[in-house]
C-alpha cells in the first residue's frame, strides 16, 4: 500500500510518468476503422457496360438526336415532304487509375495488423470514391443550371425539375450534398407534419423522397461540392464504361525487402444527354 500511494503522490504532483513508473498500458487490438462515405449507387446509372460489353478500347453509343423528324401538313396532289431522323455517337475510352502499395517485410512481421491486407482493402473504398467523382464531373455537363442564393428553395427544386419537363425527362434522382442537405432540413415544407404528411426529417434526419424524386445524399469527401445539387433522369443521364474492373496484383521486391500490390481500374463515365441533368447552386 504504502508503494501504490508513492505512486499517486508522484502522479498527483506531476513528478512520475508512465514511463518511468512502468504502468502498464493496455493496446486495444482492434484498428478503428474510418467512417465510410456516402455514394450514389451505380443503380443511378442508365447504362453499365462492363469488360464484355468492350471488345475493344472504347465503346461507341449511337443517340437518335431528339425532335429531328417532322410530319407536315401535305395539300391534296402535293409531293410529301421529305424528312428523317438525325443520329449522332458518343464515344466512350475507359481510363485507367491506380495506387501501388509497399510494405517493408519488418512491418509485416512485426505489425499489429495486416497493414498489406487493410491498405489494399483502403484502396477499394477509394476507387469507389474515384467512380463517384467522374459520376459528379459528368452531372456537372448539365444543360440547365439553377442559381440559387444562400440556401436552396422549394422554387430552386421545382425549376430544375421543369427544366427536364420541358425536354420530356422524368426527375428521378435528386443529389444533394450536405450544406444542401442542412438547407432542407431547416426548410418547414419538408419538416412541418401538415405539409409532408410524416415525421421522417424530425426522427431520421434525413427526407429520402422530394416530389416523387428519390433524395441522395453524397459525402463532401467523394467529389461532391457541398453546395452543389443535381436533379436528373437515371434513365438517361449518364453511362459508366467499366474494361477493367478493381484488379489487385500482389508481387515482392526482394532487393528492397518488400511485398506489395498494384490495384488498378479502368472506367469512364460520361453525360449521355445533358437535357435530362439539372444543376442547382447555392452559395
Amino acid at each position: 500500500m504504502s508503494e501504490l500511494q508513492y505512486v499517486k503522490e508522484l502522479l498527483s504532483t506531476a513528478t512520475g510518468t508512465q514511463g518511468t513508473l512502468l504502468i502498464p498500458r493496455k493496446i486495444y487490438d482492434t484498428l478503428i476503422d474510418e467512417a465510410l462515405k456516402v455514394l450514389i449507387p451505380r443503380s443511378e446509372a442508365g447504362w453499365y457496360f462492363g469488360p464484355g460489353d468492350i471488345p475493344g478500347s472504347s465503346i461507341d453509343l449511337d443517340l437518335v438526336s431528339e425532335n429531328t423528324q417532322a410530319v407536315r401538313l401535305v395539300p391534296e396532289g402535293s409531293e410529301v415532304t421529305l424528312d428523317k431522323a438525325g443520329y449522332s455517337n458518343t464515344n466512350m475510352k475507359p481510363l485507367k487509375y491506380g495506387v501501388a502499395i509497399r510494405i517493408t517485410r519488418e512491418l509485416l512481421e512485426d505489425g499489429k495488423w495486416n497493414m498489406l491486407q487493410h491498405n489494399i482493402m483502403l484502396a477499394g473504398r477509394r476507387f469507389a470514391e474515384q467512380e463517384n467523382k467522374l459520376v459528379i464531373v459528368a452531372l456537372d455537363g448539365a444543360a440547365n443550371t439553377v442559381t440559387g442564393g444562400a440556401a436552396i428553395t422549394v422554387p430552386n427544386i421545382t425549376r430544375a425539375m421543369q427544366y427536364l419537363n420541358d425536354s420530356d425527362k422524368i426527375p428521378t434522382t435528386f443529389v444533394v450534398g450536405m450544406e444542401v442537405l442542412n438547407d432542407l432540413r431547416n426548410t418547414d415544407t419538408f419538416t412541418d407534419f401538415q405539409k409532408i404528411g410524416n415525421t421522417d426529417m424530425l426522427t431520421k434526419g434525413f427526407l429520402g423522397n422530394i416530389f416523387g424524386m428519390n433524395v441522395l445524399q453524397v459525402s463532401t469527401n467523394a467529389g461532391m461540392t457541398t453546395t452543389s445539387s443535381y436533379v436528373f433522369d437515371n434513365r438517361y443521364a449518364y453511362a459508366i464504361a467499366e474494361k477493367r474492373p478493381i484488379t489487385i496484383e500482389n508481387f515482392d521486391l526482394p532487393t528492397y525487402d518488400m511485398s506489395g500490390a498494384v490495384c488498378t481500374q479502368r472506367i469512364v463515365v460520361t453525360a449521355i444527354r445533358t437535357n435530362a441533368i439539372a444543376k442547382i447552386t447555392t452559395t
